[in-house]
């Protein structure tokens, strides 16, 4: 079960950093963060709207995965006693 432990935690690192990657691609919505960075100057550049969909699928199915990973490596240290090691 160390292989696998290893694995989750692998794919819980890869998948964290795509997710956070993914997120900061999003456009902003105005009035926040975005916008004090420069965000709302560049509303003539944004995406179309086929490219702003499919980030949004690419974003939730990897944040999908990445809650089934932390599930699974929880489970995985609750009932194999990996967390005592």
């Amino acid at each position: 079960m160390d292989v696998l432990h290893v694995i989750l935690q692998i794919l819980l690192g890869i998948t964290s950093l795509l997710l956070t990657l993914l997120i900061l691609l999003h456009k902003g919505r105005g009035g926040g963060l975005s916008d004090m960075f420069g965000g709302g100057m560049s509303s003539g550049l944004s995406s179309s709207g086929v490219a702003e969909r499919n980030l949004n699928r690419f974003t939730i199915i990897l944040g999908v995965t990445w809650g089934v990973v932390i599930i699974a490596l929880g489970l995985l240290m609750r009932f194999t006693g990996v967390a005592d090691s």
